[in-house]
């Protein structure tokens, strides 16, 4: 019988997209490509192929293990930000932040340095006590059911202890996310983060750059000779240029052109299904570079001559090169939803990947969330000065180094865009006991806000209201 599936072990990632291609481009069996690539050099033919002719798929057959270790939340939300990515970051459900350290921005002098330090200090030492209070709050509301057993019944106690406590973590705290990505992707998402604003983040994207260039540090088997990770991607990692550029353009741009802010008042859930596709792109371009809600931007757009919308596009698209993809601002989606939500729930929802995601600037001007739970345990005085004194320490640091102090439970706004598919599967997903109850209330809303724009869908999304609660159910 004719074998029709043949498997390939690991191999290095430049040397399987060398044999993959090569594959796809003779008649020879995988068995044949793969003694070609042994006995040629793969680092001249992506030269050639990928580099310099851009047949950029390519690099989508050599897959890449990556792992960030003592990184910054804030520098995590940077390295995720990548819609083709594969990898988990450290969840705080499961980890006990509070003998974890913290890292410092660079930016600071010795003052603002110790100011940092202080209040750094001061969040972690409340986020232990906010912890143990709502351990005991919880116990005292749950007591353990006899068919659970002990060490599962303190595993959801302390969970959900942590579910709550986490808004006074910052983005300062330390974690690790580990990553598989294309070669393809791996090199798009080093040259975004060595457009970074910030310089933690610019230095991880140098580091791996470089990681490429050398062995793994890890081997799965001792016997293996080791080979460069990916080393013809570590020559060819510049700086996005045209992020860096778009970026200021269209902040200048705003500020320049766009009228004083109308205060308009939207939900902390918004849904938008724009149909003027022009003003909808302009509206998606401006949204991270500006403080204004989706709506009042789509709004302005729309109102705009068609001279004047073509000043933002233009800014957005005229100048990119013959092999610079259009920025992300042009991927739209069909259903925009505009979401305020504390920080912790946005990085939750940030993975979710079909779809495209904006962020604006983290900023105190959106005020900070209040869990019932601390008001219910009686404790939510004691969070509310934690987090002014944090707030305020962070607003006599310099800019961008002061938004590794924010905590968690700061508001954050972002743009999520999406098709109808992906609004079911969060909503569904996200909404359910397990879940954290900031996010499970967005994914409530969003069911709800689709079934009031298209009931004919929205019947279809089988979501959990959020006042159905199982605190020891994990």
């Amino acid at each position: 019988m004719r074998k029709h599936v043949i498997t390939v072990a690991p191999m290095p990632a430049e040397k399987c997209a060398y044999a993959l291609a090569r594959y796809s481009r003779s008649p020879d069996s995988i068995r044949a490509s793969l003694d070609w690539v042994r006995s040629h050099d793969s680092r001249k033919f992506l030269e050639s192929y990928y580099f310099q002719y851009g047949h950029a798929s390519i690099a989508d057959l050599g897959h890449v293990v990556l792992c960030f270790e003592g990184i910054s939340e804030l520098a995590a939300i940077e390295i995720e930000d990548e819609q083709l990515w594969d990898g988990q970051a450290r969840s705080s459900r499961y980890q006990d932040f509070s003998k974890s350290g913290y890292i410092t921005p660079d930016g600071l002098d010795e003052t603002q340095s110790a100011l940092y330090a202080a209040a750094a200090t001061k969040l972690l030492a409340a986020y232990q006590r906010i912890h143990s209070l709502m351990v005991e709050y919880y116990r005292e509301r749950f007591p353990r059911p006899e068919s659970m057993k002990p060490d599962a019944y303190q595993r959801n106690i302390a969970a959900r202890a942590f579910d709550v406590a986490r808004y006074l973590l910052f983005l300062g705290i330390p974690t690790g996310v580990g990553q598989v990505t294309s070669i393809r992707t791996l090199e798009r998402q080093i040259r975004r983060l060595k457009a970074s604003e910030y310089a933690e983040v610019r230095e991880i994207a140098a580091e791996a750059a470089s990681a490429c260039a050398e062995p793994p540090d890890c081997l799965w088997d001792s016997s293996q000779v080791p080979e460069p990770l990916a080393p013809t991607l570590a020559k060819y990692v510049d700086v996005d240029e045209q992020i860096v550029r778009v970026r200021e353009n269209l902040r200048r741009w705003a500020e320049q052109n766009l009228p004083p802010a109308s205060g308009m008042k939207v939900d902390s859930v918004d849904l938008l299904k724009p149909a003027d596709t022009p003003a909808d792109v302009v509206a998606t371009l401006l949204y991270p570079v500006t403080d204004r809600p989706f709506r009042e931007l789509y709004e302005l757009a729309r109102g705009w001559s068609p001279a004047m919308r073509a000043e933002v596009i233009d800014l957005a698209a005229g100048s990119r090169s013959q092999r610079e993809e259009l920025v992300r601002g042009f991927r739209t989606g069909v259903y925009a939803f505009d979401f305020i939500t504390d920080v912790g729930a946005y990085r939750d929802l940030h993975r979710h990947r079909r779809c495209q995601q904006f962020r604006q600037n983290f900023t105190a001007k959106l005020g900070y969330d209040i869990p019932r739970p601390l008001e219910e345990a009686g404790v939510a005085s004691e969070y509310r000065s934690q987090m002014d004194s944090a707030l305020e320490a962070a607003s006599r640091l310099p800019e961008p180094s002061s938004h590794y102090l924010l905590p968690f439970g700061l508001r954050c706004r972002s743009l999520f865009r999406m098709d109808f598919a992906e609004v079911e599967y969060i909503s569904r997903l996200r909404s359910g006991v397990k879940g954290h109850f900031s996010y499970r209330e967005v994914a409530w809303r969003m069911k709800q806000k689709i079934e009031e724009l298209e009931p004919e869908l929205g019947r279809f999304i089988i979501a959990t209201p959020p006042d159905v609660v199982d605190p020891l159910c994990r």
